[in-house]
């Protein structure tokens, strides 16, 4: 007993076994920028989550006070219309990230779908999903987005929906799925001839269960990683579109449309196009740093100071 109680600080004092999520946080949370970053991006979001208390309307018209430079009334100044050009900014946020979150949420749970089905199975189902994933990958996506959201917004039945945000979203997504699929059935075809695999179907397993209670977590890694790419090309894309005229239609502000009705104004007023390019730059590169900490956070191989 007089061993057994001497024993017992040695063995409270023992360092206990890092969980999984405790080590990729501790990891990722050494990658600098990539933290900073986080910090930016949540402080972002919760900034356009913030729109309706600034006191002032993203669509009401005021032509007395059109063009007014950046000021303690008005923080990034007024617009051609006379309308704040802050509160503005903080709504298309609204549009912008959302449209990044759900477009990038749809294809993920696509193309995982497609690659899990694809490496799991293989043979004639892996050649037909692939080829599909193929075809989508080859198509010129900026001239078909166009052309796709042109034509959603003539179709009678989708007469309600034609300044709808989702619109925007499926048709983002619907060209953003390739690349989590290439990845998800990279990562079966891994890990489907692994033991624990073959332990599982040893033991009576389904395919359903091994495809997404056995594979599919070990895959979230490269798949988060491959999120963050998704969100910051969705948002890109958005603004893109937008710009050109194809994604939110006025008066509904987004960083697109915004940037495509200062470009007459440049000259005269060159804050109206630099804060809504502040925005989608600061944005992007916040994901993107992101996503490198993700993937140095996930990877064994590299090497983390302590």
């Amino acid at each position: 007993m007089t061993e057994i109680a001497s024993l017992e600080p040695i063995l409270s004092s023992a360092p206990q076994a890092e969980s999984l999520s405790a080590l990729i946080w501790r990891r990722f949370r050494r990658h600098r920028i990539a933290y900073a970053s986080l910090f930016v991006l949540v402080l972002m979001t919760l900034l356009v989550l913030a729109a309706p208390f600034t006191g002032y309307s993203a669509t009401e018209q005021n032509p007395k006070n059109e063009f007014a430079s950046p000021s303690a009334e008005h923080w990034f100044g007024t617009d051609e219309l006379g309308r704040d050009v802050f509160t503005r900014i903080l709504y298309g946020g609204q549009i912008s990230i959302a449209v990044g979150v759900f477009s990038t949420l749809l294809a993920l749970m696509f193309g995982v779908v497609v690659g899990a089905l694809s490496g799991f199975y293989g043979g004639w189902v892996d050649n037909l999903l692939m080829r599909i994933t193929d075809t989508f990958l080859i198509l010129p996506v900026v001239f078909v987005l166009i052309l796709l959201s042109a034509l959603l917004r003539e179709l009678p039945a989708l007469e309600g929906l034609r300044n709808s945000i989702w619109l925007v979203i499926f048709a983002i997504s619907a060209f953003a799925w390739m690349l989590p699929a290439r990845i998800t059935r990279g990562l079966f075809l891994v890990l489907r001839e692994k033991e624990f695999v073959s332990a599982s179907r040893a033991l009576g397993a389904s395919d359903a269960r091994l495809i997404f209670l056995r594979i599919l977590p070990n895959s979230l890694g490269p798949l988060l990683v491959s999120g963050t790419l998704q969100m910051a090309f969705a948002i890109i894309t958005e603004s893109g579109l937008s710009y050109l005229g194809f994604g939110i239609q006025p008066p509904t502000p987004s960083w697109g449309n915004i940037l495509e009705s200062a470009q007459i104004h440049v000259f005269r007023s060159p804050w109206l196009a630099v804060f809504p390019g502040a925005m989608i730059f600061v944005t992007v590169m916040a994901i993107n740093f992101i996503g490198d900490g993700l993937r140095d956070a996930f990877d064994p191989y590299v090497v983390h100071e302590k």
